[in-house]
């Protein structure tokens, strides 16, 4: 009864935050109703750096906008933003080869074109929650597309860039593995098309033999393409947060296909990755090690960024949910207590995005020079829904 009482407790620490701190922090300031879309180029106030739009982060949004209407509550206002968003995009996103570009301006002038892939999987990600949402055939006509280009160029390593981290020459990405296996997943489950899902299992394979390395306890950001590990810097990198995201994608892939041997792997991999990501002198999970244990390539290894934060927050409570087991819960108050001591901005709401090792927030910009409407909403929503079931058993 104990743990059923800190369940319905959690549960209204994460309404509350989403709904009073950081869905407000968003709406109404960032709408741009006057050129379309969402100006996320903006500081912890909410004073804007610039107007330039990141089709990254409006893809992002749209599924944010969309999951509140589908997953929260059907309030008209988030609806309303979705479409907008999608109206932005869908004039002024792709390029004449139908790939999405990576920025445009205010009005929606291509400032950067096609240069990363990724854009391409947040494009099948937020549109098809928005069709979801909204039954909008041309939101899964859009998506649809995208899936088809995308996997033809998929088929052809080194024909696709993924800004803002190249991939290695002779390497492929774990990122375009999780982020496609997930997209293509959902989009699939929309059109109940089992190419697609196939497609999507494919991929989720591709994570869970090549990237993924039991007998390390380790998942590789980067492989060779013929599965083999590099020894390098880069072969070597290891993002804790990035693998406990990507198990997530893992266990809402594998529950579909029934297949409980790589719900556990994805779970016990869940594990392996926050004690290694844990920083047991500062608390919070840095963003990367070195899978020898030298010094990480990656950028801002040392650093706390929210996003790992809110990704574990969602994956432990779904371990424990999953599994029942005392490491999950056990873990999951440790990366509550500290994500909600150090990330949130009570004067403003919303979380700030950057602390150092010690906790101390910094300026410069890590990968995209954005503060996005996804990570955190998404680990909220997501949260609210497992709690809302944890909290009715007794």
């Amino acid at each position: 009864m104990q743990l059923n009482a800190r369940m319905v407790d959690l549960l209204a620490i994460h309404r509350s935050e989403l709904l009073e701190r950081v869905i407000p922090f968003w709406m109404p300031r960032t709408i741009d109703w006057e050129y379309g879309g969402i100006l996320t180029c903006i500081r912890d106030d909410g004073r804007l750096i610039s107007t330039d739009k990141y089709m990254w982060s409006q893809l992002r949004a749209i599924w944010t906008f969309s999951a509140l209407y589908n997953r929260i509550e059907a309030r008209p206002e988030w609806l309303d933003v979705a479409r907008q968003i999608t109206t932005f995009v869908c004039k002024h996103g792709r390029d004449e080869l139908g790939r999405w570009v990576f920025a445009v301006d205010r009005q929606g002038n291509v400032r950067e074109g096609a240069i990363s892939i990724y854009s391409d999987g947040f494009a099948i990600y937020g549109l098809t929650e928005f069709a979801r949402a909204a039954g909008d055939q041309q939101a899964v006509d859009l998506a649809l597309a995208t899936y088809k280009n995308v996997r033809e160029r998929l088929a052809r390593p080194g024909s696709y860039a993924t800004a803002p981290y190249a991939i290695p020459p002779g390497a492929k990405a774990h990122a375009v593995a999780m982020i496609f296996a997930l997209a293509f997943h959902e989009l699939g489950l929309l059109l109940n098309d089992a190419h697609i899902l196939s497609s999507a299992h494919e991929l989720a394979e591709d994570v869970m033999t090549a990237f993924l390395r039991p007998e390390q306890r380790l998942l590789y950001e980067y492989v060779g393409l013929d599965n083999q590990l590099i020894d390098a810097p880069q072969g070597r990198a290891i993002v804790p947060g990035h693998a406990i995201e990507s198990m997530w994608f893992m266990i809402h892939i594998y529950q579909h296909w029934g297949d409980k041997t790589r719900i556990r792997q994805a779970l016990e991999s869940i594990r392996w990755h926050i004690e290694l990501g844990w920083d047991h002198v500062y608390g919070g999970i840095v963003l990367a090690r070195d899978a020898a244990g030298g010094e990480p390539w990656w950028p801002f290894a040392d650093s706390k960024l929210w996003w790992p934060h809110t990704e574990a927050l969602y994956a432990l409570l779904l371990a424990y949910q999953l599994s029942g087991e005392a490491w999950a819960l056990d873990w999951y108050e440790k990366v509550h207590n500290y994500a909600f001591m150090r990330f949130p901005v009570h004067k403003h709401g919303e979380w700030t995005q950057k602390l150092d090792r010690e906790g101390r927030p910094f300026d410069q910009t890590v990968a995209l020079p954005v503060k996005d409407p996804f990570h955190l909403p998404r680990a909220l929503i997501l949260c609210i829904d497992t709690l809302q079931s944890l909290s009715n058993n007794d």
